[in-house]
């Protein structure tokens, strides 16, 4: 009998930690059991049931909702997995329909609400601001209007709305919000109007919500708030400031300013640092107050996403974004044609990206491509597909290094803006022009592997390593032929105007040759097409070691990968092996010659 009671004592502990699988479908209840056959209504009604462990799989619908998840799972095996129903779209949207369009002369319509239709939180009357937010002399709201699903351009008076088509203006008094609309001919009643009525889609509002999946999801349509480095960053979607994400294989668009943030924690002084480089230090210094370490904060994996239409960046996280991947997603349409500025704004836009992983992304039409600003230590970007950014693909701010930047392809009209140094750069494709800029900021660098700072130090310029690219057009690498720091450069191919580095060994230097790079955009891939001269790939190149690139002069560190091991690119673009003898330059090791056609882009790969 003894044995039998502990056996059925073992019995009952083991099932009170079974999971729990819930679902949610828009033809159930909140008041159901959240079963196959009786499912919950809403995502945040079994959001508020789900334990360490549990699943929740959401049927296909519409949930206009903020999920706002009250706890985290305890560990990566025991994380909280909301998930879309295999096969099934299943979105989540910040906006809701609004009907009673009424005429109101010159192409215009109009409708009204009570202020207390929209609750706490009326994104009409909440204007966007922050640090380093440039309003360019007008007011911008959070809110949005959409005609089906396409987001007008907020305007600054009645009299502009009537001459733009597909605009909007609002007015708020003490009861009523007002919102009139040109919907360049089309009658809003008989079409889908939208309005922004949420902050976000998914985001906790208390920090240490860890280890969270959110996996297969459509999600539009957040009245987000500026996400300034100083302040906490809602978005979309976002972790806050917490550890262990998993955001993977969902379409996140319609964002008023960010998508995605990974971090920050909110305090007493956001928004206070008066845009200066000091005030970010003071900034740095209360996040590790608040537990900045790879302990408790980070190690996020944000994985074949497709992210756009955001009117500031894609992905953007000051500090929370430490320690984490971000891989295989597809961003574009980022700040496009709006009519603010400000400093964060990217397809990716990160602060401290220590020991992060950036790889694999396909990213064009933004702004800039990515953008890494203070504390790029240990990171390495790899892989990455970059095209048709406004501004430069590349901007390195004020960083120390050490940081690698591998086998990406560079195709816009700049491919970086260094204002950094300390950099690896090896087998990549620079299609544009270099630009560089020393900097006298005092910025921070750490113990290697960690959020400890170790010192402060200006920008000087230099101390980077050039290995084994392709450089086309512009001045090449002449521009750090005064640097103040020492460059290793070598195995480097230039061709067309590019000029090489005074002095490089080991060089290709093809100026006149035009490689006539070009992408060809399919429904689900990208090609490029280009010509390969026979006396570019005739080199005897090194292979790209830790032992090669030695250690950065400011912060005493070497070049290794993300996880601390000992960094080799022996590994091209495609995945192909690289020669461990003599390595070909630029993003592809096995290439023929003559006219090309390579596939750099599968969708869902």
């Amino acid at each position: 009998m003894k044995i039998i009671c502990a056996s059925l004592v073992i019995l009952l502990a083991v099932s009170s930690q079974r999971a729990t699988e819930y679902y949610v479908s828009t033809t159930g209840l909140d008041t159901n059991s959240g079963t196959v056959s009786s499912p919950f209504k809403t995502i945040s009604a079994v959001a508020q049931l789900a334990q360490p462990g549990d699943v929740v799989t959401v049927h296909a619908g519409v949930y206009r909702e903020r999920i706002n998840p009250p706890r985290g799972g305890e560990s990566e095996a025991k994380r909280i997995t909301y998930k879309a129903a295999e096969g099934e779209e299943a979105i989540i949207k910040g906006s809701e329909i609004v009907a009673g369009w009424i005429e109101a002369g010159n192409g215009l319509w109009k409708v009204t609400r009570p202020n207390s239709y929209f609750g706490e939180y009326n994104p009409y009357q909440d204007v966007i601001s922050g640090d380093w937010f440039k309003p360019q002399g007008r007011v911008h709201h959070t809110g949005e209007v959409y005609l089906n699903g396409k987001a007008l351009y907020e305007e600054v008076s009645l009299e502009a709305t009537a001459q733009r088509a597909m605009s909007w203006y609002c007015q708020v008094d003490n009861k009523n919000t007002d919102i009139w609309a040109n919907f360049a001919g089309s009658d809003p009643n008989h079409e889908r109007i939208e309005i922004n009525i949420r902050p976000t889609c998914f985001y906790p509002d208390k920090p240490g919500r860890n280890y969270i999946t959110v996996s297969g999801f459509t999600m539009r349509h957040a009245a987000t708030q500026w996400a300034a480095p100083t302040s906490e960053q809602p978005a979309l979607i976002g972790t806050h400031w917490s550890k262990g994400w998993v955001i993977e294989n969902n379409v996140i668009s319609d964002s008023k300013c960010v998508g995605l943030t990974l971090g920050k924690h909110g305090d007493e002084f956001d928004n206070t640092s008066a845009n200066s480089a000091e005030g970010y230090v003071k900034t740095i210094e209360r996040a590790q107050a608040r537990g900045w370490s790879k302990e408790n904060i980070g190690s996020h994996i944000i994985r074949n996403n497709t992210i756009y239409n955001c009117g500031a960046a894609g992905i953007c996280g000051s500090m929370g974004g430490a320690f984490s991947q971000v891989t295989g997603n597809h961003i574009y349409n980022i700040h496009i044609n709006k009519p603010y500025g400000g400093a964060e704004m990217a397809g990716i836009k990160l602060h401290a990206p220590i020991d992060t992983l950036i790889k694999d992304n396909r990213i064009h039409d933004c702004v800039r491509g990515i953008w890494m600003d203070w504390m790029t230590q240990g990171t390495r970007i790899s892989a990455n597909l970059l095209y048709d950014n406004v501004t430069e693909d590349l901007f390195l701010e004020v960083n120390h290094g050490p940081y690698v930047i591998d086998n990406n392809i560079s195709l816009s009209n700049n491919s970086i803006l260094d204002w950094s140094q300390g950099g690896a750069f090896s087998h990549n494709l620079f299609a544009g022009n270099i630009v560089r800029k020393a900097q006298s900021r005092q910025t921070p660098y750490h113990k290697e592997h960690s959020t400890e700072i170790v010192g402060l130090s200006p920008t000087l310029g230099g101390d980077n390593r050039f290995y084994n690219n392709i450089i086309v057009g512009g001045d090449g690498l002449r521009v750090y032929k005064d640097s103040e720091l020492p460059m290793q450069v070598g195995g480097n191919v230039y061709l067309d105007r590019a000029v090489p580095y005074p002095g490089e060994n080991f060089s290709r230097n093809l100026q006149g040759l035009d490689p006539m790079f070009r992408l060809v955009e399919e429904e689900d891939a990208v090609h490029l097409n280009f010509v390969m001269q026979p006396a570019s790939v005739d080199q005897r190149n090194q292979i790209v070691t830790t032992g090669l690139l030695g250690r950065t002069e400011i912060s005493k560190l070497p070049y290794k990968d993300t996880d601390g091991s000992v960094l080799t690119i022996d590994s091209d673009y495609l995945g192909k092996k690289r020669s461990k003898t003599n390595p070909v330059a630029g993003p592809f090791e096995s290439l023929g010659k003559g006219d090309l056609r390579l596939k750099v882009w599968q969708e869902g790969y």
